[in-house]
């Protein structure tokens, strides 16, 4: 990877990293499923007119917003609303790699290897340490950890959605798919938001918008989604999966460091012990034993 894709690939960590932040910053004064909806409303206007309709079946495409778009979004927007820190929930959210390996055992029929089934057992271990330290009274919602755990597994099952779409004949563009799902959710957004917040609170949150939920939309639609996910689909058309994919462990190293530095969040001990397994977990997932195996090579 050259030095200029290596900083493009870096800032795409940070952007996403800092994600969590903003979106704790746009739900103060806007209910957490209109602002998810607002988000994609931006994300597929004005872009969908100058972006091609992907040529995949419709039922692919509905799974696919419906899963990665509503289903993961709508429950981390109420779980950081409930009270998850955003930083322990950038963290919990990466749950949705273990979710897509077993996804993938019962879709695809695919074998679990050794190291995936070592990383998931050591990241299970990490959660049930996070659950320990919050019924300890550590300051985290029960309903916001179990909110994400449920984001991370809509993520992955729009993984599994994304996989088939990527297996079809018409295999489509990266930002065509993202715009082009970016439609289906805003509706079931704006639906949920109207029977669980009411019409009232919807036109309150428009009518005493601010700047700080202005520019958290702005970036959640257009930084982290449409440029995130036009520089990264570019690196992984131009380089091998596995020099890419791993780059984004390093997003809840970002998303911890920047919720305590600009939203002053704080994690016990036993919360940071919780959160090192499940990264060490994603770690070993992702690389296995290879320094050791190295190491015994040149020894």
């Amino acid at each position: 990877m050259t030095r200029k894709d290596g900083l493009l690939a870096l800032l795409v960590v940070i952007v996403w990293g800092l994600n969590f932040v903003v979106i704790k910053l746009g739900l103060h004064n806007m209910p957490p499923l209109m602002l998810a909806g607002l988000r994609f409303m931006l994300v597929a206007f004005p872009a969908i007119f100058f972006v091609a309709r992907p040529k995949i079946p419709l039922t692919l495409l509905l799974g696919y917003g419906l899963t990665i778009s509503f289903g993961q979004f709508a429950f981390l927007f109420c779980a950081i609303k409930f009270g998850m820190p955003a930083g322990l929930a950038s963290l919990v959210l990466q749950a949705q790699a273990f979710f897509t390996i077993i996804l993938g055992a019962f879709v695809f029929g695919e074998r679990l290897q050794g190291k995936q089934l070592a990383g998931i057992a050591l990241a299970v271990f990490g959660v049930l340490v996070l659950i320990e330290a919050s019924l300890n009274g550590q300051h985290v919602a029960m309903i916001g950890f179990f909110l994400t755990l449920a984001a991370s597994f809509s993520w992955a099952c729009g993984n599994i959605f994304n996989k088939k779409i990527m297996q079809h004949a018409a295999r489509p563009a990266v930002m065509s798919l993202v715009v082009w799902s970016a439609l289906i959710p805003i509706l079931p957004f704006m639906l949920a938001s109207y029977l669980l917040d009411g019409p009232t609170a919807m036109a309150q949150s428009l009518i005493n918008i601010d700047l700080t939920t202005i520019l958290s939309l702005v970036y959640l639609a257009f930084v982290a989604t449409i440029i995130g996910y036009g520089i990264w689909g570019s690196l992984l058309g131009r380089y091998e999966t596995w020099r890419v994919a791993p780059l984004s462990l390093l997003v809840p190293v970002v998303g911890m460091a920047s919720a305590v530095l600009l939203l002053g969040e704080t994690l016990s001990m036993l919360q940071l012990m919780g959160a090192l397994l499940i990264m060490l977990g994603l770690y070993i997932n992702v690389f296995g034993l290879r320094v050791r195996r190295a190491k015994a090579v040149q020894g």
